[in-house]
């Protein structure tokens, strides 16, 4: 009987991380052959959604592993092509973008498209959570609203790729006077919060805009988000629960921080003015009133388990669903 070779598909960002995928995407495919898989590329292109599509394509083509090499812009794209669809393929991530929240999430090394590449062969494959809003757009690390979260796409991308992440820092400095403290109410497992808020993060892992440390206690396949509400507009508030962040995730205990955990949540803006602009993954998603729900254990990602802390990852079971 004829060994019939698994297909893997590339899906790789050209202008991602100073183009580095452009480099090593020969490097990559060897490792990727070399591991046992039939692998052809896809090189993005400037039209809207075409990493998304691609993805699409290529589950319905059967592939056994879609890898999405980019930012977290490209993986989110990649997910929402394949996160609707009944059968779904394995997804491996080569994180070349700017902050590549999601990958330090798994564990992947950033900027080394070849080691992230091995990790298909290192790594084990293992079902995570993702979220799902307006009930037809996916996520897999964070959706957030506020002035501040905003940056992320009023970054240009020609700034983001010669720039990095100091794009973001810059960015972020200038908008930080003039974030806005507004009433909301938001429905949850727990119950309802009504009360004004200067940012709303929604997060499925403990890595968020470079900080590894604004959900310490998230897990990536219990079926729950971590909501964190700041509870102040005041500038120096702001900046002292981001060095409390950085300090070892000390802000969850503040006064001025809602910290909850839960599987769905309604957010609303009670004021009359502009809605909350929704971001998710780092783009834009749409606006206020958003409902988001954990799609518990829905897509199979190739991790680096044995650098996962332990408390970040629930026992798993590749059986799960």
């Amino acid at each position: 009987m004829n060994d019939v070779r698994k297909r893997a598909r590339l899906i790789y960002n050209p202008t991602s991380g100073q183009e580095i995928m452009k480099k090593k995407i020969a490097e990559v495919l060897d490792v990727l052959e070399d591991i046992g898989y039939e692998t052809s590329a896809y090189r993005t292109t400037p039209k809207p959604l075409s990493a998304q599509k691609e993805a699409e394509r290529a589950a319905k083509a059967g592939f056994d592993l879609v890898i999405a090499a980019g930012g977290d812009g490209t993986i989110n794209e990649v997910v929402n092509g394949i996160a609707p669809l009944e059968e779904r393929p394995k997804l491996a991530i080569i994180p070349v973008g700017t902050t590549n929240d999601y990958a330090r999430a798994l564990k992947i090394p950033t900027g080394n498209p070849v080691a992230a590449a091995r990790i298909v062969e290192k790594g084990k494959p293992v079902f995570l959570d993702i979220g799902r809003a307006y009930g037809d757009k996916y996520f897999v690390n964070i959706s957030a609203a506020g002035t501040l979260t905003e940056l992320t796409y009023s970054v240009p991308s020609e700034v983001k790729t010669r720039l990095g992440y100091f794009a973001y820092v810059a960015k972020g400095a200038e908008m930080l006077p003039r974030a806005q403290f507004r009433p909301v109410r938001i429905t949850h497992d727990k119950g309802i919060f009504i009360g004004k808020v200067s940012l709303i993060f929604v997060a499925l892992t403990n890595s968020i805009g470079g900080f590894e440390q604004l959900a310490p206690d998230a897990k990536l396949n219990d079926g729950n988000f971590t909501l964190i509400l700041v509870k102040t507009g005041n500038l120096f508030d702001i900046l002292s629960l981001m060095i409390q962040a950085l300090n070892g995730g000390q802000h969850i205990t503040d006064p001025k921080i809602e910290y909850i955990k839960t599987s769905h949540l309604k957010l609303e803006i009670l004021d009359e003015n502009s809605p909350f602009m929704i971001n998710l993954d780092g783009e834009y998603g749409g606006d206020t009133p958003v409902e988001l729900e954990v799609l518990h254990n829905h897509l199979e990602f190739f991790a680096n388990v044995d650098e996962i802390a332990d408390e970040a990852l629930l026992d798993f079971n590749n059986d799960a669903i």
